[in-house]
This record gives C-alpha cells, sequence and structure tokens, in this order.
C-alpha cells in the first residue's frame, strides 16, 4: 500500500501552487476518510459550534457542553448572531421537511436559549431568523410543531427590547393563531392543546405590539377581526359548558393555563385593559358582528357577560365610547326582531349600570334620546300591528308581547340610568323626558306622534311616565322649587286631567317621589283610618321660606288637580289611594297654617260635591270620595293635635262605623259592599261640618276666616290641553257671551216700574233661582242644538259692537296737537284747514322761555 502524507491544516487553507515547466512535480495522494477531515476544518467555526450541538442520536437531547460554547461564541461575537441564526433556520427547515421531529427540538431549545442569553442592538438580524423558524414551525400540520412554535414565540414576546423594529409585522401570526383558536381536530385532546396555543399566541402577540404606538400596531380593523372573534369563540364554549354544570367558580392559575375559555377570557381582558382612546371602537366592533353572526342578542346572557367584562376591563373614561357603539349597533338593528331589540337593550342597561358609577361623559342626553326615540318606533309596530285586524291575531298578539318587551327594557334602562345620575343631570334629564311627553292640543313635545293616533299616543304618555316615575325614584331635594319648578310642575300636571285613570296614577306617583323628602310614604300607603298616627313616627321638618313662597304660588294648581281628579269617572281604588298620599305628603312637607286652611277646605269641598253630585257621577265614586275625605280630616286632625277637631272628627266616624260604614275607606274598597240608593236623605251627623271645624280651630287661636268662604277651583286652559270636557267652564262662558251680546234697545225697553209687586218678586228668592235655572237651562240648549253659522253671527257682532267703540274712545283721546297751518276737518264731506293763532296755542312749561 500507498504511504499517505498527512498536510497540516494551515498547509491546505494556503493556495496550491502549480509547479513550472520542466519541473518535476510530484503527486499528493489522500485517502476519502483524510479528505472529509481536512474539508471540515475549512467550515467556519460559528458552523461548526452549529453542528456540535447536535447529537448523532436526536434521543440524547442537545449536547448542553457545546451549547455552551455557542452561547459564549454568540455574546462574545454579537456581529455572528445573523449568521448562526440563518444556519439554525436552514437546518431547522431541512429536518421540518424529513419529518425529523427529535432535530426539529434540539434547533427550537437552541434558538431559545441563545434569544434568551443575547440582549443587544445585533439581536434584530437574529430575531428575523427566528420568527422565520416559528412560522415554519406553525405552517407544518403537526399540532405537537405548532405547538412547540407557539411557546418559542410567547418567550420570544416576553423578551423587552430596547428599541422597537419598525419593519417587523406579526400579520401571519395573527392569521394563524386565529385559525388554530378555532381548531376542529378530531380528538379533544388535541383540538384544546391546539385551541390553547393559538390563544396563548395571541397574547403573545398583544403583548409585543401594544404597548409601543410606534410599532406595526394590531389595531388596526383586520388584525381585531381576527383577534376578538378567536377569544369570543373559546369564550362561548365556556359559557355553555357553565350552564350546564352550574354556577362557575375562580379559576385558578392550572384551570386558566388547561381550559380555552378562562384563558381566552383573560386574553380579552389584556387586550381591553391596553385599549387607548383612538383604537377602543376598533377592539368594541367586532364583538358586535360575533353576537350578530352567531345570534347571541336572543338569548343574550353571553352577550351581557362579554360587556360587562368590556365594561369592567376599560378604562373609566373610555366608557362613554362603548355606549355610544352600543347605542349605534341600536339604530343599525332596529328592523330586527323585538327580541334581538330587546337584547341589545339589556346589554345597554348592563353597560350603563357599570358606567353609571364612574364618568358617562356627553353621552348622557344621547342615551336618552336615542332610546325615547326606539321607544315611539317600538309603540309605532305595535300599533300598526294591532291596525291590521284579526287575520293572523295569533301571531300578532306575539308580536305585541315581544315589543312590550323591548319597551319595559327601554324603561328599565331609563330609569336604572337616570336614578344613577348625580341630582344636577337627573333634574336636566327630568325635564327632557317631560318635553317628550305628548299632550293633545299642543305640539311642543319633541317626539313625532302624528301616524300614532290615540292609542298609539296614550301608549306613549304611558311609558314615558313610567320612565320619568323610575328617574324620580330616591331623588332628594333640599326644597320643593328644586324639585317642582314652574317648567317642570306644569306640564306633569297636564296629563293628571286627562281622561285615563293609568296617566292619573302615574302623575301622582311621580309627584309623591319628588314630594317625599323624608321617606314617609310608605307609612301612608293605602288609604283607611289610622287610629293614632303618632305610632307612624312621621319625620318632618319646619317649612322653610322657599317651600312657602312655593305653596303661594302653586298651591292652587295643586288643589285644582287633585280637586278634579277625584271627580273622575274612571277612578279606581288606586287613584283615592294616590289621591289620599298626596293631601297627606303635601300636609307633611309644605303645610303651614294658611295651607292647613286650604287642605280643609278642599276636603269640605270633596264632600259636598259627592253629597250635591253635579258631575252625576256613580255611587261607588261618591262613596270613595267621601272615604276619601274622612281619611283625610282623620290624619290631619291628628297631625295639627287640636283637641276639639280630633273630637269632631272621631265622632263623625263613629256614627258612619253604625250608621253609614260605606262612607269610610275600609268598606268601600271592599269587594262586596252595600251601597246606599241616594244620600240626600243622610243625617247631618254623618258629614264634616264647616262651623263645627272653623270653631274648634277658631279656639286654639287658628284663623278661620277663610273657611267660611267654599272652596272653589281656579279655571286655566288645562282643560283644554288634557282634553277635558267641563260643561261648567263652558256654560260660563255661553252666559258670559249671551249677556253682551243683548242690543242696547232691548235693556232700555226691559224697565219697569217699582211695585209693591215687584218688590215682592225681588223678596222672593225661590222664584229667582228658579229663573235664574231656567236661563241657564235654555242658554245651554241654544248652545247645544243652534247652528253653528248662528253662534258665529253672535260672536261676531259682538266683536263688531267691541271694535266700534273702541274706535270712538280712541278718536275721542288720541287727537294730533293744534298745528299753526292749521287742522284738516271734515265737514258735510269737504276737507277744510282751520289754523289756530300761536298765541292761543298752550305749549308745555319747558318749551316756554
Amino acid at each position: 500500500m500507498k504511504d499517505y502524507v498527512q498536510v497540516p491544516a494551515a498547509e491546505l487553507e494556503k493556495p496550491y501552487e502549480f509547479p513550472s515547466p520542466g519541473e518535476s512535480s510530484t503527486c499528493l495522494y489522500l485517502s476519502r476518510s483524510r479528505v472529509c477531515c481536512c474539508c471540515s476544518a475549512l467550515r467556519p467555526r460559528y458552523k461548526r459550534l452549529v453542528d456540535n450541538i447536535f447529537p448523532e442520536d436526536p434521543k440524547d437531547g442537545l449536547v448542553k457542553a457545546d451549547m455552551e460554547k455557542l452561547t459564549f461564541y454568540a455574546v462574545s461575537a454579537p456581529e455572528k448572531l445573523d449568521r448562526i441564526g440563518a444556519y439554525l433556520a436552514e437546518r431547522l427547515s431541512r429536518d421540518v421537511v424529513r419529518h425529523r421531529s427529535g432535530y426539529v427540538l434540539i434547533a427550537m431549545e437552541a434558538l431559545d436559549q441563545l434569544l434568551m442569553a443575547c440582549h443587544s442592538q445585533s439581536i434584530k438580524p437574529f430575531v428575523e431568523s427566528f420568527l422565520h423558524m416559528v412560522a415554519k414551525l406553525l405552517e407544518s400540520g403537526e399540532p405537537k410543531l405548532q405547538v412547540l412554535g407557539t411557546n418559542s414565540f410567547v418567550k420570544f414576546a416576553n423578551i423587552e427590547e430596547d428599541t422597537p423594529s419598525y419593519h417587523r409585522r406579526y400579520d401571519f401570526f395573527v392569521s394563524r393563531f386565529s385559525a388554530m383558536c378555532h381548531s376542529c381536530h378530531s380528538d379533544p385532546e388535541i383540538r384544546t392543546e391546539i385551541r390553547i396555543a393559538g390563544i396563548r399566541g395571541i397574547q403573545g402577540v398583544v403583548r409585543k405590539t401594544v404597548n409601543d404606538e410606534l410599532r406595526a400596531t394590531i389595531w388596526e380593523p383586520q388584525h381585531m377581526d381576527k383577534i376578538v372573534p378567536s377569544l369570543l369563540f373559546n369564550m362561548q364554549k365556556i359559557e355553555e359548558v357553565d350552564s350546564r354544570l352550574g354556577p362557575p367558580s375562580s379559576p385558578s392559575a392550572a384551570d386558566r393555563e388547561e381550559n380555552p375559555a378562562v384563558l381566552a377570557e383573560s386574553c380579552f381582558r389584556e387586550l381591553l385593559g391596553r385599549a387607548t382612546f383612538g383604537n377602543m371602537n376598533n377592539a368594541v366592533r367586532p364583538v358586535f358582528a360575533h353576537l350578530d353572526h352567531h345570534k347571541l342578542w336572543d338569548p343574550n346572557e353571553f352577550a351581557v357577560h362579554c360587556f360587562k367584562i368590556i365594561m369592567y376591563s376599560i378604562q373609566a373614561q373610555y366608557s362613554h365610547h362603548v355606549i355610544q357603539e352600543i347605542l349605534g349597533h341600536l339604530d343599525a338593528r332596529k328592523k330586527d326582531s323585538p327580541r334581538v331589540r330587546a337584547g341589545i337593550i339589556q346589554v345597554l342597561l348592563e353597560a350603563v349600570a357599570i358606567a353609571a358609577k364612574g364618568s358617562i361623559g356627553p353621552t348622557v342626553l344621547e342615551v336618552f334620546n336615542t332610546l325615547l326615540k326606539h321607544l315611539r318606533f317600538s309603540v309605532e309596530l305595535e300599533a300598526n300591528d294591532s291596525q291590521r285586524g284579526s287575520v293572523g291575531s295569533i301571531t300578532l298578539s306575539s308580536k305585541d308581547n315581544d315589543e312590550k318587551i323591548v319597551q319595559n327594557a327601554i324603561i328599565q334602562t331609563i330609569g336604572f340610568f337616570g336614578s344613577n345620575l348625580p341630582d344636577y343631570q337627573r333634574s336636566e334629564i327630568m325635564m327632557f323626558i317631560m318635553g317628550k311627553v305628548p299632550v293633545f292640543g299642543t305640539s311642543t313635545h319633541a317626539l313625532d306622534v302624528s301616524q300614532l293616533g290615540d292609542l298609539g299616543t296614550r301608549r306613549i304618555q304611558i311609558m314615558l311616565l313610567r320612565s320619568l316615575l323610575m328617574v324620580t325614584s330616591g331623588y332628594k331635594a333640599k326644597t320643593i322649587v328644586t324639585a317642582l319648578p314652574g317648567s317642570f310642575l306644569d306640564p306633569l300636571l297636564s296629563p293628571s286631567l286627562m281622561e285615563d285613570y293609568e296617566l292619573r296614577q302615574l302623575v301622582l306617583e311621580v309627584m309623591h317621589n319628588l314630594m317625599d323628602r323624608h321617606d314617609n310614604r310608605a307609612k301612608l300607603r293605602g288609604i283607611r283610618i289610622i287610629p293614632d298616627v303618632a305610632d307612624l313616627k312621621i319625620k318632618r321638618e319646619k317649612i322653610c321660606r322657599q317651600d312657602t313662597s312655593f305653596m303661594k304660588k302653586n298651591g292652587q294648581q295643586l288643589y285644582r288637580h287633585i280637586y278634579l281628579g277625584c271627580k273622575e269617572e274612571d277612578n279606581v281604588q288606586k287613584n283615592y289611594e294616590l289621591l289620599y298620599t298626596s293631601l297627606a305628603l303635601i300636609t307633611i312637607e309644605l303645610a303651614n297654617e294658611e295651607v292647613l286652611i286650604d287642605l280643609i277646605r278642599l276636603a269640605i269641598a270633596l264632600q259636598d260635591s259627592a253629597i250635591i253630585n253635579e258631575d252625576n257621577l256613580p255611587m261607588f265614586h261618591r262613596c270613595g270620595i267621601m272615604a276619601l275625605v274622612a281619611a283625610y280630616l282623620n290624619f290631619v286632625s291628628q297631625m295639627i293635635a287640636v283637641p276639639a277637631f280630633c273630637q269632631h272628627v272621631s265622632k263623625v266616624i263613629e256614627t258612619r262605623t253604625v250608621e253609614a260604614p260605606y262612607f269610610l275607606p275600609e268598606h268601600i274598597f271592599r269587594d262586596k259592599c252595600m251601597l246606599p240608593k241616594s244620600l240626600e236623605k243622610h243625617d247631618k251627623s254623618l258629614y264634616f261640618l264647616t262651623n263645627k271645624i272653623a270653631e274648634c280651630l277658631g279656639g286654639s287661636g287658628y284663623s278661620v276666616e277663610r273657611l267660611s268662604a267654599p272652596y272653589v277651583p281656579q279655571a286655566t286652559d288645562e282643560d283644554r290641553l288634557s282634553r277635558r270636557k267641563s260643561i261648567v267652564d263652558t256654560v260660563s262662558i255661553q252666559v258670559d257671551i249671551l249677556s253682551n251680546s243683548v242690543p242696547s234697545d232691548d235693556v232700555v225697553s226691559n224697565t219697569e216700574e217699582i211695585t209693591f209687586e215687584a218688590l215682592k218678586k225681588a223678596i222672593d228668592t225661590n222664584g229667582m233661582e228658579e229663573q235664574e235655572k231656567e236661563k241657564r237651562r235654555l242658554v245651554i240648549e241654544k248652545f247645544q242644538k243652534a247652528p253653528f253659522e248662528e253662534i258665529a253671527a253672535q260672536c261676531e257682532s259682538k266683536a263688531n259692537l267691541l271694535h266700534d267703540r273702541l274706535a270712538q274712545i280712541l278718536e275721542l283721546t288720541i287727537r294730533p296737537p293744534p298745528s299753526p297751518s292749521g287742522t284738516l276737518t271734515i265737514t258735510s264731506g269737504h276737507a277744510q284747514y282751520q289754523s289756530v293763532p300761536v298765541y292761543e296755542m298752550k305749549f308745555p312749561d319747558l318749551c316756554v322761555y
């Protein structure tokens, strides 16, 4: 065999010099193994160090000693990091293609260690190679490799780099991790493992990108449309599991890592917690798209759960952005089924309940305006469905019920939102809602009810007053003027005269919320004869000056509405209970000596109206008024604590208990109560007498002169506004027109001589009263049966007569001053000028000098 020549490595690295011509050349023979050994020495050092970390058998794992050498080399020569990363990526790609999973694991472990060990500016090129290798693993179809790549990416995401990399993009990772969140692998364990890896990958992307505004952001819509639905998809699964297993418990750290739903919720909270003013909407809008696509508004338990997470996770000053988005989505889905709209409104209620505790921003009126608009829209749909007739009555009735669900949800949202606002904002909302209540005969309200009809308008009125009732619940004003300013009181009392008992009940309940500043209403609930008012422990304070001035200005208006409200024909027991509570609250909160006298006058007037019955009320209503008066006088007599007054009231009540129990609230409001046929034949001992009350109060120092004057409600224009038909007011106007429309010649001709018979007729008052009643009857009959043209002609003649009289007066009183040039006068149809000498003219003293 030939001898082999061993050549040093240094010699091999030198370029080979060919011999010159003529020189003898010696052939160099090398064995194949020796050539390979020599060629390995020609490889760069970083490649040799990388090759050494891979064992011959991949089961042996990473060679730790060689890995330490590679790490020391990378730290010592950071400029070689990019080459090390590229070479490792090359080997890993080759091993992935050849399905050498063992070497793939070793390569990723080496990459992770290098990544954690090196922190310098030179790590940027190495990261590109690292991300390229992670992408290779995620693209593979093997679940183990996908999980391996995700774990490496999460480790990389936890590294805080010194400077951001502006050119780095994570679009592929967002798409790939989102796809892994929706894994549908046949094996449940593998499917869960892949989904957890996808959620952790998204969490890594979020942590890596959201902190720095200058980096490539993931807040763009194309990324959020993938991330948010992926998280919600996994959160939805835990909702389904919890609904089967019962109420969820607080998850532990181990459960959070093993349960994709819990991990997804944690990631979702972290994502929302990092959202800022500019990208809040991009994170919330995909939630609506997911809920719409999966039809999760009905039932809406998951939707409510999602928005609770959103409201609690975002910063408080951004809450109004979420509310605005919900309102906008409600507008966009207004043509959907009622249950879907109701689900969105209930979500809004939960969001508002959380936001009302913090900062709501400028969306307060926008919330109420949008909700009232949808309330009108719901009532309009309900009215249109009810007008279609009996065809498909079952379907229509179900739709009506669904619309009522929507309306109740809106009212609850308005009430809850308003009740959590501060007092200054709540008063504005009260005015805002009251301005929306439609009143017949006016056009001041902002809601368009022209297409609703009477039934739809009534429904709107009830809904708005119910909303107002919830807003005023718990409202405590220091003075009644603050709670009931004139601009709010007048429109509030207008519905109290409408011919609808439910509307009147709501108005009274709203007034009770605003009047009851010491929480006494619960003690007064239910109309009854209270044996001892002291047992109720009524809380009251001394009447302040502002409350006294309020009653002087608005007291007669309150009395009038209570008086007319008691005489409505459609009153039920609740109406009388609320009217009794109104009288009691006014006595507690606003009554001084003058107000007490007025309230007693009002009670006596109600008793007289029930006895005389000019309005032809049914017997039940007349007895109900009598019971109301008895309950109130019993209450007020014990409140002012005048013994003689209390004794008179107690005596009347005892007499009624024996002889006329239907005059007491405990009897008349029972289901089976015997009613009398008439009230005219009853003894005076059953009634509260004005002279007795005046005598009792006068003996205790009260000014009782006004008690002798019967109470008469003031006439206002509210009857016209509330569509109330008042015959008394009509008659008084008609009599005034007729009395002024009689010509003066007839008045002169009706004069007669003063004789004994004439004086006798004048003294006979009965005959005069009968004549007066006959005149009134004729007037009423004429205006009820006469043609409209005749009545219009009478009114026109009266207007012309008034115009002529005014013209004569103005001609006599207003004349031009005299002028030396003369004044124009008309005599026998000819114009003449009459001059006045200057010395005869009278000038003011200031003009003479």
